[in-house]
């Protein structure tokens, strides 16, 4: 398999309106229909919200290793319901209607904290668009960069995952965990890849399958561009041959709690995850004024502001214990940066989690501006507008997508056909709407970027053998990064912009 790149015959320009939908047909997708132009990166720009508090779910955290053997019948005397035990690392999930549950459970033997959990929206699904496409159509399998849709993958050429593969290093025998939203546990390109009896949904009420119908499924599409089958169909993944631990803990509709994120973390370790993605969280203030979610996480309309600085100090240690444990367990833990623009050099009202987190790696998001018009030579490394940024915040960069291209012409690459700045989003599997098809869509954020290095993380873990130190594997990606920016760590790209190659090259 060699490295394909773009030639004249793929790329034909045309000049026409603004507005774009994502038709298809089996032979060539056209902007058939009319969408809203600024559609496109709602993901990215709803993806990074602050938390809000939750009424009545709290997370109850240790005051040593362990939490009291008999903590689910201390918590029920306390008028609470334990969810979910952490045992690993000393930590509970609780349910309670008594408002003075907190301070009564604080005072069993063995508890440092009680605190509120944190509802947060990940992302909006109605700005996740769909491209239908029917998954028989494509070209001999093991061809790599011959899949049917590899051609909009620019992301790949951008952190030269095909030299990677051309080298021999596919991600074979890693395990990497996708916490994220349901996922298309039967999409063609993914189905192959996902090891369903390690995945497990954490969201009470639905399903670790995605339910929607008319929008695309933002798990599913990290998890692809981590791990999509080299099969022929569709796209590939950063790692074609890692396996898939898929976690759901968002709903369907976007919205999540950290406590199902800290579970799902555990759960990752329990079942051998080499690296972690989270393509999901929320900026927790510094001050502690928070919004009361008022018992309906999913209407914002009847929150109200509390003030709660203890929240946010003991939210922090608990997903700091969390990712400690994980990372002493030798799991690599990759997160979304946001999506908000924030500098965090100047504004320090908020701490991005669990991008934040000790033993998380954070990624900014980067992309081309009309790459479609010119593939061999665009510059694929503007740092993304919406991308949050800042010193000690990233610690490196990936592709993202955005839609700052401002032209309104129409460009052809492959088989489609589409308004230049669509091709600037980042291209991969989507929701299952027809059993006898899979989707694709393009979307833009930092959920985008954090799958592309927890991909390149897979690598350098299957060059080496099996399990690694996550802290060889973050030395890995500083040494194989391209510094982009000022020398050095800088405050839009961190150590450099992921590079799968060179992350795997002989000299790595």
């Amino acid at each position: 398999m060699k490295h394909k790149h773009f030639t004249p015959k793929f790329l034909s320009c045309l000049g026409l309106g603004l507005l774009f939908t994502f038709g298809c047909s089996k032979e060539e997708l056209t902007p058939s229909e009319s969408l809203s132009a600024s559609t496109s990166q709602e993901a990215a720009s709803n993806a990074s919200n602050s938390a809000r508090l939750s009424s009545n779910h709290y997370i109850i955290i240790a005051s040593g290793e362990k939490l009291p053997a008999d903590i689910a019948d201390k918590a029920k005397s306390a008028n609470g319901t334990v969810t979910a035990l952490l045992d690993e690392v000393g930590i509970a999930s609780a349910t309670s209607d008594d408002p003075s549950f907190a301070a009564k459970a604080s005072k069993i033997a063995g508890v440092k904290s009680v605190v509120r959990d944190f509802t947060f929206q990940g992302f909006d699904p109605e700005a996740e668009k769909v491209v239908e496409i029917d998954a028989t159509y494509g070209n001999p399998p093991k061809s790599g960069d011959n899949d049917t849709y590899f051609d909009l993958q620019w992301g790949h050429d951008a952190i030269n995952a095909p030299e990677a593969w051309n080298a021999g290093y596919r991600g074979k025998g890693v395990r990497v965990a996708v916490l994220d939203s349901g996922f298309d546990l039967d999409h063609r390109d993914l189905a192959p890849n996902i090891d369903l009896a390690a995945s497990k949904n954490f969201v009470p009420g639905e399903k670790l399958s995605y339910a929607l119908t008319g929008v695309g499924s933002h798990g599913t599409h990290t998890a692809g561009t981590i791990g999509a089958a080299d099969n022929g169909l569709g796209i590939i993944g950063v790692a074609p041959e890692s396996k898939l631990i898929l976690v759901k803990v968002l709903r369907d509709s976007g919205s999540g709690s950290f406590s199902w994120m800290l579970e799902g973390i555990l759960h990752a370790v329990s079942q051998g995850a080499d690296v972690i993605n989270m393509s999901l969280g929320a900026g927790i203030p510094r001050n502690g004024k928070y919004l009361d979610d008022n018992g309906t996480p999913d209407n914002p309309a009847d929150d109200f502001v509390v003030s709660d600085t203890k929240a946010t100090q003991e939210l922090i240690v608990a997903i700091s214990k969390v990712t400690a444990y994980a990372a002493k367990q030798g799991v690599t833990i990759i997160a979304a940066a946001g999506n908000d623009g924030i500098d965090g050099n100047k504004d320090r009202n908020l701490v991005q989690m669990p991008a934040d987190a000790p033993h998380v790696i954070s990624i900014s998001a980067t992309s081309p501006r009309g790459w479609a018009l010119n593939p061999l030579t665009a510059n694929l490394d503007f740092l993304a507008t919406y991308s949050n940024y800042g010193t000690s915040e990233i610690d490196f960069a990936a592709p993202g997508g955005d839609t700052a291209y401002p032209g309104n012409e129409i460009a052809k690459i492959g088989p489609v056909t589409q308004y230049v700045y669509v091709f600037d989003l980042v291209f991969s599997t989507g929701s299952n709407l027809n059993p006898a098809t899979s989707s694709y869509y393009w979307s833009a954020g930092t959920s985008m970027a954090a799958p592309h290095a927890a991909g390149v993380a897979a690598l350098i873990v299957g060059k080496n053998g099996g399990q690694m130190d996550p802290a060889k594997v973050e030395a890995a990606l500083r040494a194989s990064a391209d510094d982009l920016g000022k020398p050095g760590r800088d405050p839009q790209y961190g150590h450099g912009r992921v590079n799968a190659y060179r992350a795997v090259a002989p000299a790595n």
